[in-house]
This record gives C-alpha cells, structure tokens and sequence, in this order.
C-alpha cells in the first residue's frame, strides 16, 4: 500500500534550518498544519506560533509539537477566522508583542460544510478560506515587510481548477453548492497569492499557493455517502498528513524559492493552475470586493 501511495510523489527533503525565525500558522492543531508546525519547530525556529479556534485542542498539539520537535518555543493563540473581532484581536497582539514575522502559512480552512454564515455575515467557506485569511494577512503585513526576508503560504487546493469566482454572489446566497463554494474559495486563495505578489514586489516579502495533495484529514467529516465511498476508494493513492505537509514546508523554506513569488506548488515542484487562477482580471477585482466587504483601504 505504501507503494502505491509513493507512485506520484516526487521526494523532497531539504536540511534548511530557521534559527532566528517567527511563525504564525493557522490551523495547526491537527492535520497538515500540525505537522508542518512539527517539521519547522525541528529546524529550531525561534518560535511557532500555532493560531487555532479551539484551545483544549490547541494547548494539546502543543504539547505533542515540542515532544515530537524538541523545540519548547511553540505557544499556541486564539484565532477564530469566521469573526472579523477575532482576527483583529489577534493581530493586535501579535504586532504588540512579537519584534518580526518571518513566516505566515494561512493553512486553517473549512471543506465542503452545509451553508453557514461567519459572524461578519459571509458565506461560511469563502468567509474562512479567502476573506479571514486576507484579513490577516493586511493586519499583519506591515511586521512582515518589516522582517523580510519572509513569505506567505496559501494552502489552496487542486478544487480551484473546478471553481469560478461569481462576483455578481461571492457569499453563495443566490444558490448555495457546497462544492462550488468551497471550489471558489479555492480559486480566491490563488487568486490573492497572485494579486499579492504584484504589491510585494521589492519588499523581500514572497508569496506561494498550493495543493497538498488529497490528504487523510478532518475536513472529510462533511462529504456526503457517495463522496466518502469515492475517497475510500482512492484512499490507496492519498496522502497522510505527513505527506500532506510537505509542499507547505517545501514553500516555507526551499532555497530555491527565494526569488520566486506569485507561483503554485504541488508535491514540492512548480505546478500548473487553471486558466481562470491566471486571469488578473478577476484577480484585481475579486481583490477590490475583498477590501470593500472587509471595508479595508488596501492598495
């Protein structure tokens, strides 16, 4: 079985260290984000800060990130990505208490779920996926370019290939498909890696988005019958969460990477996205909608 899970997966392994280097991940209390928050605590990042809704869970992945990296400095904070006060509060304590931010890896995301709304009033999937993490990302900018070299990783997914950005109803309450909607948020985090790469340029501020692979995760709870039938059955050719994380580690510290900004990964290598994740068209203006739903002033 292991076998057949290594049939597509290109090897990567890099011995980068970050000593000196601040992390924020989103998430990162199961799945992927965990055991990328394990792989970058091992490289002896200065500090991992694991940002997560739920704290008993939280405080749990801490303790298992410093045992399985042997590093103590991983501090956990509450973010709630679906409330807008949340976010705020959370970058207010971060640019008050932390001196620099080396890297921001926006992992945290909602798969698939009955139509829900955030406490801003968006569509639960674009609201965490795309507008939460555009939120955070501008409140926490500026300590960013102030730490540059840094990046910014967007998890996305290869579902952006099947999504379009409707402008006309970015918060699905026209008609509601969980599977469009989740698609599209998708295709936004695409989207703003590109748009945001444009406004960083010279910055020493770098920006990657990219697919995980069909991983083994929590975010499966809300597929129906016939979709959790279908993943049973490819179970062989996906990824665990190890596995999982390696393209957000390859993004987060690849030497390689360093001069690259915009750009979309899978399986730690450059990777095609779809026509419409090329389109700065609708980059530019799914980027003016962000900033006036979240009534923000962001050139």
């Amino acid at each position: 079985m292991s076998s057949l899970r290594n049939v597509f997966r290109r090897s990567w392994s890099c011995d980068e260290k970050l000593e000196g280097k601040v992390v924020v991940i989103t998430g990162a209390n199961t799945g992927i984000g965990k055991e990328t928050a394990i792989d970058l605590a091992k490289r002896g990042a200065e500090k991992v800060i694991i940002a997560c809704r739920d704290m008993e869970k939280a405080n749990a992945a801490v303790k298992d990130i410093i045992e399985s990296s042997g590093n103590e400095n991983v501090v956990c904070m509450k973010l709630d990505l679906s409330d807008s006060k949340s976010i705020r509060e959370f970058a207010e304590a971060i640019n008050k208490d932390e001196p620099k931010l080396n890297i921001l890896i926006n992992n945290a995301g909602v798969m698939v779920c009955p139509f829900g709304k955030t406490a801003d009033g968006f569509e639960m999937q674009i609201g965490v996926n795309h507008l939460g993490h555009f939120l955070l990302t501008y409140l926490l900018l500026d300590l960013i370019k102030k730490s540059a070299p840094a990046r910014i990783i967007n998890v996305s997914s290869m579902a952006h290939s099947w999504g379009s950005i409707n402008l006309e109803d970015l918060n699905s309450e026209k008609h509601y498909d969980k599977n469009k909607a989740y698609a599209q948020s998708k295709l936004a985090n695409v989207l703003f890696t590109r748009s945001l790469a444009k406004r960083l340029e010279g910055t020493g501020v770098t920006t990657y988005s990219l697919h995980p692979g069909v991983v083994q995760t929590e975010l499966w709870r809300h597929l129906n019958g016939v979709q959790q039938f279908f993943m049973k059955m490819i179970s062989p050719f996906t990824k665990n969460s190890i596995q999982g994380a390696q393209t957000t580690i390859y993004c987060s510290v690849d030497p390689s990477l360093e001069k690259e900004s915009g750009g979309y990964y899978s399986d730690c290598a450059p990777a095609n996205c779809s026509a419409a994740a090329k389109d700065d068209n609708v980059a530019e203006k799914l980027w003016e909608l962000s900033c006036s739903l979240l009534s923000l002033t962001w050139d």
